[in-house]
């Protein structure tokens, strides 16, 4: 981590924008708003889940901002979603190119014969960011599932 005594006005704002676009991503999932999560990565983006945080063999990996659809789609078996986005650091910012990690609890809600259930994920997104015509996207998005606990309601 580095410590900013001043920052240029371009990188403040460049943060600032990428910060918002780690929002937009959880803000699009709760709302069930697919095509705009979609929205949020590059054409030919690279976007990977790891059920289990400690195995280095994904679960899934995607190629392509299309390939995302079904993954989105998922999140409609939920009665309802919050992610809470917690720390979002900036590992490196040179130019149009960032990387950078966030966390999240991502809380699932599930209603079934009257019993309410509530899955809560410990997420961490290690993510690469690119600048394309003035707007940050993700590049590539690796979903880290550090535990889940489940719960009745």
């Amino acid at each position: 981590m580095s410590m900013h005594v001043t920052v240029p006005p371009e990188e403040a704002a460049d943060r600032l924008a990428i910060r918002e676009l780690v929002e937009a991503y959880a803000h699009c999932a709760d709302r069930r708003d697919a095509n705009g999560q979609m929205a949020l990565f590059t054409p030919d983006t690279h976007f990977v889940v790891f059920m289990n945080a400690k195995d280095p063999v994904p679960t899934q990996e995607l190629h392509s901002r299309e390939a995302l659809a079904p993954v989105f789609a998922d999140l409609n078996q939920y009665e309802a979603t919050m992610h809470f986005v917690g720390q979002s650091t900036i590992l490196s910012l040179t130019g149009d190119r960032a990387t950078g990690e966030a966390y999240t609890l991502a809380h699932h809600l599930t209603s079934d014969a009257g019993k309410r259930r509530m899955m809560i994920a410990a997420l961490r997104y290690n993510d690469s960011f690119v600048k394309s015509d003035g707007s940050w996207l993700f590049a590539e998005r690796l979903l880290c599932v550090d535990w889940i606990e489940e719960r009745a309601l």
